[in-house]
């Protein structure tokens, strides 16, 4: 017997080395909540306008008119009082004091007197309190909503039968109005597309009722001696003159006039007497009905009523009119009878018809017709409704003939500009990339494949010098194994070893040594597999959820990746044909699942296949598919071994009988023949290994054990080592891997050995012994060598002919921490977490020497320069130096208290330099072998600075040292040889852009010519400093996202290597405009160093292995270094470096560097406006700071916004020229923010914020402007005292290290200026009182106050707070004192201006105790000098800021208080409970002198009202009788205190939204959200008509009815919701009408059949259930897509006949798996075909984090046979597929996997949305695209409309609405 030993001689050791109910309606404290099967109004419970006192002038928001407690009263101009004869009346009889024969004298004599009360003017459904309906009755569909127009509540009457719905006055038939006013205004506007009724009974004075009616119903002007029927046509602009009749969709508010007087004068020759009853039918909204004996008009103010002979409307019936617009343009009056008609002045007798005088125009006599017009005008005979169309001219053609003439004025200018609404600018489209194969992804960067090298590498940009593309290539990796050791495997020909090594896949020539890989893993590999005939290699990545690839194994192409249905992958074992994988693993439950898969047709282009799967209760630790049967397989595990058969589709198994071994814990099993020569397969056996040494021998056949075997330790008296292994009993030797050959049976254990035995196991063979645990065995096919793993990171194999033992690969067990390279032997030395240091041999990547140490860990490294030697850095402080020659140590030094951070020596080999962790710093003198040191400097180097090989630096001429010291903050350099000090510099304040204090992370020397430093800092950057100045030359933002620990610059300067997370960034360091760096990944874990090999031809890095990478590009050895690189040629993938000639003359050095303390952080501006922004004018701070800095003469960076699709985060809207896109509304408001809403009453501005966008809103009209330009969410808002400038704030983003302030121009919407004051999100803004300064807050984390002066917005003064803060404001009657408050205090700042400078006198005041413990979290100034606090605890206290004491305090709320305003007299805070109260303070002023005895009974709450969220933010006028508030849940309020109502202005879903759905008509669009709500919105307002909630469950789909036998009140919606159920909800009737369980689990989506009869439902577990809305009943259920989500279900009429099947509908189903069917039904008949079954394979990468994009199918709207596809595919594009061809016709590349997917129905547009917060537009006529951003989330929804004019795309709750223009 032999021993080959597998331990290397001469290797040394070194010893000792739900969603509740919401409230609806005005008083939420009273309203009701809402049932789970509760439908809501859009604003049930809001009031009616009314009289309401206020200042003249004042502008109050759309929608909140003034309202009166309750909906009845008298509404006087001026003062009034309501009568007692205000009651109804009796009928009156005829007198004949009142006769018509005495009353022919005068006009004014036609009619009785009216009654006082009734003067000047009466407001009907005030005076007869028609909400309390008592006198009043209502029919039908009647509610109160707010419309957003009037921003007020109105009455909306809506029907399908006009005669059944209507309001009526009075309740009953016997009684009578009363009324006697002349005229009676209507305030109304019609519902679009509606018809719409008004009666009215006048009562003459001889007692006769006539009816006078007014419709768009009557086609004709009818009369009887009893009726009167007048046609209200109107007319949109539009040459089709025969749409005359429904009201068109723009219909706006109109004023109706009506002469009762004239009325029956003209037209029945009666003398009016009074009005009798009024009727109000459907469709229409109605604000209110006055009856008076003046003629108002209502387009005149009071300024000009001064100077014209007619009398204003009355403020209370006026329409709001925004400044500088006019009525005419957004109202519609209509006088009838016109003026012009003379009407005589008493009845004419014998007359039916009015008389010749009155006609208009030529011809016969006319019939009259109401028309009305915008245009102040009066018409002749009747007014014609005018409404805008799109299509409307400026001049319009002569209109045909009517069977009754029509008055129709146009307008003397043009309403092109009014007619669409406010102008939008086009959007300008981004910079077009082409898609690329992407194969996987790192850190967030897109990474492509090199085909030729197989290297990932990401490319940013492209530039002609950044050349050869890519410029690394894999060469060799030092490492084996990550995940475990026991993934070891021979190919068939027995020529190379496969194994992991992390993340790649090594396979390894045993002969020559050469490496080749698989890269595309993200994480490290789990599991390989290798087929017999080397043709498929499967392995599989861990952590959840497990990630599966199938490689051409000869050309290392991906042929598949897949997601397993398991969630880790253990184990995988192929047949030996190739044909079936099986895998074993968890799920996510825990239990152990068996997969098997078909891979017969993967390599001929077909997909993975799952044949069966199945769940265990029993262990698995090992899978084998058998040799001779591959529906035949083995298991064991704990206590089991089973034998597996796929039979049927199914996996069973059976166990064996172990017998007394059913305890044992087995470990791996292998297959051998039982005797030589059988054919009969079953008669194979299986050999089983176990913990506890006994290897079983089991018949497959019966299913017993045949024999058992145990391996014992057998030791001779005295000696030493074990000298016999048997089988008996006693304790066992752990075996863990077995493998069998025809002739042998190899055995590793834990002991170390690797033993082969005969199959009889009669003796030892052969034995190995390891420096570790074998973990794992595998005999070559040929039987001659045997591949052995061990967990200590060795691979080797031993050679049974020679018998000896080759070594294949060592690896450090744990991740290296820093590397060194030796130019003269080619050697690497490396030190890693698992306590060595390993010298390698480069050449051949095998290791050479290992030093190992079990108390300390080596932390640092580095080369001898000229002699073999190294010196190592320990955790102790010790530095030792190593011989090579001899292996052993030299001197060792142990100067450092702390672990050695880093290394490094001078290039001559003179000085060696050491830092440790306690910030000492020591040189060394090694010019001789016994080395010594010669001086040891504390307090030199940062003692906090994480260790990195990059933290000490030596230039290449060795007359320069650098590191990170003395703080974090500072980079010095010093003299290599003196250590004298030469320059210092800030690095905190070298971006002044920002707020938070930077850092330096690591430092390295560019070549002597240059004299560059380069710095990595904490805020991703790197900059590049002038070695003897220290000025900036150039400046590589944004260089990754997390600090890079290890940067180099190749010897020619050509090259940047930075280690950049799991990624290696290489950066063209010669080009100036660098187009950004190429990325390479392959490491599973961070990297640590990276490095030039000394001769510069390759690369290393250093992370969870170690990489060899080839340079490809040439080196230059005539290099020169002139003061500026050349320049890149520019264009758009210029990146961020500027030109260094510029850079460096721009702002020279003013001083002689000296060393300075650590400075304070200090806040900046932008230099300029971003190219290509939005014209923004960025300042800098060109005076210099009170303290002098070392970094403040320095150039700055300007900010720069990417032009690239594939920086979706940080951009802003495109341009407008040229867009594709016009955003035209926002629906929503961020209720996350703080302070986020503006409001001026005395102006009318109104802005808000939702995601990225500022919203300023006109009230009025409710046309909106959106200011664009911040990169991430908004967070506050501030407006100036002049309301001519507002501020606006938002965070960081991905992209960008600062968070943004924005200042914008209120009166042109222009940004004006940018800056950049903090790191962390802005809390808040304050303008001081006379607008000369802003002062802005960090959060909680940055804790940073900064003072800005607004004339050019350079930075005052700034200081980091101690303590984190929650407010902020100034001192409205002092603009030299502002406050803050935060955990316990009150800091008082008084501002004293010294010169040009603001010095800060602080002053800060404890919370006293009977406060109570809590927070300060709001705070205003109130009358002077006191100061209101909110705290956290609900308390209000009131400080005396003179004195600086807290006087008095009381309990406000049970929650914390957000907010706090002062007014006058009054007091308004907001909790975050949701309650609103109103305080009266008048008397806290008295009690202040008082002190501590004040009491707060003088305190008293006026008013209270609770909303729907936490009061985020607020606006109110100046006394506080009206205001807007915002909550978190995402609503704007309007309040009135008078009336105490609340009515919403701005109201979004608060989560997400997840489906658009539209109405056939395109009148309504409808909403549905995870809130659990269905929202039905008007389209062309956006404004909420009516909202269906359901409590405690999440609305996942909706669906809208098709057009259904023409009848639109049958419209309905199908919702699906999370608990199974599907609801059906009635348009018309506003009701639930239908709730059903088709699913058991929540449904993800619905629709529709064509003819709306049946809907089709598909939930998360892949059925689809098919149901009558009607019956509720579920008549067929399909189960083809099972154990995947549906994601789409696509409705369509079948209209390819080449499909070969039959049916009405066309229907798909695409699930999360990556399949779509595609169904032909006629559910009439009962008939349902598969028409297509569509499988695409699964992404070649995990860049989505293990959550995979939806899968998303839709049917071609402009070809029937075509269906688009997008998925998480191999590649990022949108498939079309011909259904008749069956075949992929085109595909459409995209930047990233689409999230959402829409067809517009009109055009070839394709419009998709990203994760990246992008959405797409793709001209699919064209080939081209444009790419659009304003989303701040994902864009997981994008619906066009059935019109294709507009674009709804929704990003969690906010909803974006854009404009087609012209497509």
């Amino acid at each position: 017997m032999a021993r080959g030993s597998a331990r290397l001689a001469g290797v040394p050791r070194v010893p000792g080395s739900g969603v509740p109910g919401s409230r609806v309606g005005g008083r939420s404290a009273q309203g009701p909540r809402l049932g789970p099967e509760a439908r809501v109004p859009a604003q049930a419970g809001s009031r009616l306008p009314g009289a309401h006192p206020r200042a003249p002038g004042a502008w109050l928001p759309s929608g909140a008119r003034p309202r009166p407690a309750s909906l009845a009263g008298v509404g006087v101009a001026g003062e009034g009082a309501e009568s007692p004869g205000s009651c109804l009346v009796p009928e009156a009889r005829p007198s004949p004091a009142v006769a018509p024969a005495r009353v022919a004298e005068s006009p004014d004599a036609r009619r009785p007197l009216p009654a006082a009360w009734q003067h000047p003017f009466l407001n009907v459904f005030r005076h007869f309190r028609v909400d309390e309906w008592k006198r009043s009755a209502k029919q039908g569909d009647v509610a109160v909503v707010t419309d957003k127009t009037l921003k007020g509540a109105v009455y909306r009457i809506r029907g399908s039968v006009s005669a059944a719905n209507y309001i009526q006055l009075p309740k009953s038939s016997t009684q009578s109005l009363g009324l006697t006013g002349r005229y009676l205004y209507v305030l109304f506007r019609p519902l679009p597309s509606k018809h719409f009724v008004i009666h009215l009974d006048v009562s003459s004075k001889d007692n006769q009722v006539i009816r006078v009616s007014f419709s768009n119903l009557f086609k004709e002007f009818k009369s009887t001696a009893t009726w009167l029927q007048f046609p209200l046509v109107l007319e949109a602009r539009t040459p089709q003159r025969d749409l005359v009749g429904l009201a068109p969709s723009g219909a706006r508010w109109t004023c109706l006039q009506l002469d009762l007087q004239d009325v029956l004068l003209v037209y029945l020759n009666r003398c009016y007497g009074h009005l009798k009853s009024i009727r109000l039918c459907a469709s229409l909204l109605v604000r209110n009905l006055y009856t008076s004996d003046l003629c108002f008009e209502p387009a005149i103010s009071g300024a000009q009523w001064a100077k014209l002979p007619v009398t204003p409307m009355p403020r209370e019936m006026a329409f709001p009119v925004p400044k500088g617009e006019s009525w005419h343009d957004r109202y519609i009056h209509v006088r009838f009878p016109s003026e012009s008609l003379k009407v005589p002045s008493k009845p004419i007798e014998k007359s039916c018809s009015p008389p010749e005088a009155v006609l208009l125009g030529p011809g016969p006599q006319p019939l009259p017709c109401l028309v009305a017009s915008s245009k102040p005008v009066r018409f002749s005979v009747s007014p014609v409704v005018q409404t805008p169309s799109p299509t409307a001219q400026s001049g319009r053609a002569p209109l045909a003939p009517r069977p009754f003439p029509e008055v129709s004025l146009s307008q003397e200018r043009s309403d092109a500009s009014n007619a669409d609404g406010p102008g939008f600018h086009s959007l300008e489209p981004w910079a077009q990339v082409e898609a690329s194969d992407v194969h996987t992804a790192a850190a967030g960067t897109h990474v492509l494949t090199h085909e030729s090298a197989e290297v990932p590498v990401a490319r940013t940009g492209s530039c002609e010098g950044f050349l050869p593309d890519p410029v690394l290539r894999l060469k060799g990796v030092i490492g084996f194994g990550g995940h475990g050791t026991r993934q070891a495997l021979w190919t068939p020909d027995g020529a190379a070893v496969v194994y992991p090594c992390h993340a790649v896949i090594v396979v390894l020539l045993v002969d020559t040594g050469e490496q080749r890989f698989f890269l595309g893993h993200t994480d490290k590999v789990s599991a390989l597999a290798l087929d017999g005939s080397s043709s498929l290699l499967a392995s599989a990545q861990a952590r959840a959820p497990s990630v599966m690839r199938l490689w051409d194994f000869q050309t290392g192409r991906c042929l598949c990746l897949f997601r397993s249905p398991m969630h880790v992958v253990c184990s995988l074992s192929f047949s030996d044909s190739g044909a079936l994988l099986c895998g074993v693993g968890k799920d996510h439950h825990g239990r152990t699942m068996v997969v098997a898969w078909g891979t017969g047709q993967v390599g001929l282009g077909g997909e993975v296949v799952v044949l069966a799967k199945a769940h265990t209760d029993f262990d698995v630790q090992a899978f084998r598919v058998t040799f001779f049967d591959e529906t035949r397989m083995a298991s064991c595990g704990q206590g089991s071994v089973r034998l597996w058969r796929l039979r049927g589709g199914a996996l069973r198994s059976c166990p064996v009988d172990l017998g007394e071994h059913h305890a044992l814990q087995f470990t791996d099993l292998a297959f051998k023949q039982a005797r030589d020569g059988c054919p009969e397969p079953s008669a194979a056996m299986l050999l089983v290994c176990s913990r506890s040494g006994h290897i079983l021998e089991i018949d497959c056949q019966r299913m017993v054990v045949r024999h058992a075997r145990r391996l014992l330790p057998t030791r001779t008296p005295g000696g030493p080592h074990p000298q016999k292994q048997t089988f008996s009993s006693g304790p066992g030797i752990a075996i863990s891997s077995l493998s069998v050959s025809p002739a042998m049976c190899a055995v590793g254990s834990e002991d170390g050995f690797l033993r082969l035995w005969p199959l009889d196991f009669s003796s030892v063979l052969l034995e190995a012994e390891h420096e570790g645990p074998v973990s794992s065995v595998c005999v070559s096919p040929d039987g001659l060598r045997v591949l052995s793993a061990t967990s200590s990171g060795h691979l080797g194999f031993l050679d049974t002919l020679s018998r000896v033992y080759h070594m294949l690969a060592r690896s450090h067990t744990a991740p290296v921490l820093a590397l060194a390279m030796e130019q003269r032997r080619g050697q690497l030395a490396t030190v890693s977490q698992d306590r060595t240091v390993r010298i390698w041999d480069l050449a051949t990547l095998q290791q050479l020497y290992d030093f190992t140490s079990s108390e300390e860990a080596p932390c640092a490294v580095t080369f001898h320069p000229t002699r073999p030697t190294f010196f190592c850095g320990f955790s102790s402080g010790a530095v030792r130096s190593f011989s090579l020659e001899a292996a052993e140590v030299l001197v060792e030094h142990t100067c450092h208290r702390g672990a050695v951070t880093s290394l490094t020596a001078t290039p001559d080999g003179r000085l060696l330099f050491s830092s440790c962790s306690q910030g000492s710093l020591a040189q060394y003198s090694c010019a001789d072998p016994q080395w010594h040191v010669l001086r040891v400097a504390a307090d030199m180097v940062c003692p906090d600075a994480p260790a990195s090989p990059s933290a000490l630096a030596v230039s290449r001429d060795g007359r320069l040292l650098a590191f990170v010291g003395p703080s974090r903050c500072t980079v010095t350099v010093m003299g290599s040889a003196s250590l004298d000090e030469l320059l210092r510099v800030d690095i905190g304040t070298l971006d002044l852009a920002s707020s938070r204090l930077d850092s330096a992370m690591a430092v390295c020397f560019g070549p002597a010519a240059l004299g560059h430093l380069l710095v990595s800092t904490s805020s991703n950057r790197v900059v590049v400093l002038d070695a003897v100045s220290g000025r900036i030359i150039r400046e590589l933002p944004g260089v990754h996202p997390e600090p890079c620990p290890s940067l180099t610059l190749s010897e020619d300067a050509r090259f940047l290597l930075i280690a950049a997370g799991r990624t290696i960034k290489v950066w063209d360091y010669a080009t100036q405009a660098s187009p950004g760096p190429q990325v390479y990944i392959g490491h599973s874990e961070p990297v640590q160093a990276v490095a030039f090999s000394p001769d510069q031809q390759q690369v290393l890095s250093a992370g969870d292995a170690v990489f060899l990478w080839d340079v490809l590009a040439a080196t230059e050895s005539d290099q020169s270094f002139p003061g500026a690189p050349p320049a890149c040629k520019t264009g758009l993938g210029a990146g961020p470096l500027e030109d260094a000639a510029s850079r460096a003359s721009e702002l020279p050095r003013q001083q002689v560097p000296k060393p300075s303390q650590a400075s304070p952080p200090r806040l900046g501006v932008c230099a300029r406006p971003p190219e290509g922004g939005d014209g923004a004018r960025d300042t800098r701070n060109s005076g210099a700071p009170r303290t002098t800095y070392l970094a403040s003469c320095k150039a700055f960076t300007p900010a720069r916004v990417s032009c690239s699709p594939h920086s979706a985060k940080g951009t802003c809207l495109p341009p407008a020229s040229g867009g594709w896109l016009r955003l035209k509304a926002v629906v929503g408001y961020s209720g996350n923010g703080r302070a986020n809403m503006v409001w001026r009453p005395d102006t009318g501005f109104f802005a808000y914020t939702c995601g990225r966008l500022v919203v300023v809103e006109d009230l009025h009209s409710g046309a909106q402007q959106h200011w664009s330009g911040h990169s991430a969410e908004i967070s506050t808002l501030a407006l100036s005292h002049s309301a001519q400038v507002l501020a606006s704030a938002s965070g960081r983003s991905s992209t960008t290290a600062h968070c943004q302030i924005r200042v914008w121009d209120v009166s042109g919407g222009l940004c004006q200026h940018l800056i950049f004051p903090h790191s962390t999100t802005v809390l808040a803004l304050a303008f001081s009182p006379d607008d000369r300064l802003l002062v802005t807050l960090g959060d909680h984390d940055g804790r940073t106050l900064a003072l800005w002066g607004t004339a050019t917005y350079d930075l005052v003064s700034s200081t980091r707070l101690p303590e984190p803060v929650h407010g902020v404001a100034f001192n409205p009657w002092d603009a030299g004192e502002l406050t803050c408050v935060g955990q316990g205090t009150v800091t008082f700042w008084l501002l004293q201006l010294r010169g040009a400078d603001i010095s800060l006198q602080v002053r800060r005041e404890p919370v006293p105790e009977a406060v109570g413990a809590g927070e300060l979290t709001s705070l205003c100034y109130g009358a002077p000098p006191l100061l209101y606090c909110g705290t956290s605890s609900g308390q209000v206290c009131v400080w005396d800021t003179r004195a600086g004491r807290c006087f008095l305090s009381w309990e406000a709320d049970d929650g914390g208080i957000g907010l706090l305003l002062f007014s006058g007299s009054r007091l308004v805070s907001g909790s975050s409970t949701g309650r609103l109260c109103l305080w009266a303070v008048g008397a806290v002023s008295e009690l202040r002198c008082k002190g501590s005895g004040a009491r707060s009974s003088s305190v008293f709450m006026e008013h209270e009202l609770v909303l729907d969220g936490a009061v985020v933010s607020a606006s109110f006028d100046d006394s506080v009788d009206m205001g807007v508030v915002g909550t978190t849940a995402g609503t704007l309020w309007f309040v009135s205190w008078a009336e105490g109502t609340s009515t919403r202005l701005i109201s979004g879903h608060r989560s997400k939204v997840n489906e658009v759905v539209f109405s056939p008509g395109e009148s309504h669009c409808a909403t549905c959200s995870e809130d659990g709500s269905v929202r039905v919105w008007a389209l062309a307002s956006m404004e909420l008509v009516i909202q269906f909630q359901v409590l405690n469950q999440s609305c996942l789909c909706l669906a809208w009815s098709p057009p259904c036998c023409g009848r639109p009140e049958q419209q309905r919606l199908a919702a699906g919701y999370g608990d199974g159920s599907l609801r059906i909800f009635s348009i018309s009737r506003t009701a639930m009408e239908l709730k059903m369980h088709p699913h058991p689990v929540a449904l993800t989506s619905v629709a529709f059949s064509t003819d709306g009869q049946t809907v089709l439902s598909g939930d998360k577990d892949g059925l689809v259930a098919v149901s009558h809305p009607r019956t509720g009943t579920t008549f067929r259920v399909l189960s083809d897509h099972q154990g995947a989500p549906i994601s789409t279900i696509c409705v369509t009429c079948k209209e390819c006949e080449d499909l070969g099947v039959e049916g009405t509908d066309l229907w798909l189903a695409a699930s999360g798996d990556q399949r779509v069917s595609v169904w032909a039904s006629d559910w009439l008949r009962n008939r349902c075909e598969l028409v297509d079954w569509l499988s695409f394979p699964m992404p070649a990468t995990t860049e989505t984090q293990g959550h995979l994009p939806p899968s998303l199918a839709a049917f071609c709207p402009w070809d029937g046979a075509l269906l688009m596809y997008v998925g998480p595919g191999v590649y990022k594009e949108v498939i079309i597929y011909n259904l008749c061809q069956k075949q992929v016709v085109e595909k459409i590349p995209l930047p990233f996997f689409a999230m959402s997917l829409s067809l517009s129905p009109g055009t070839h547009l394709l419009a998709v949305g990203f994760a990246e917060c992008m959405l797409r537009l793709v001209d699919c006529a064209m080939g081209t695209a444009q790419d659009f951003a304003g989303h701040d989330n994902a864009v997981h929804l994008c619906r066009f409309t059935p019109s294709a004019r507009l674009l709804f795309t929704a990003a969690r709750n906010e909803i974006l609405v854009w404009e087609v223009p012209g497509r």
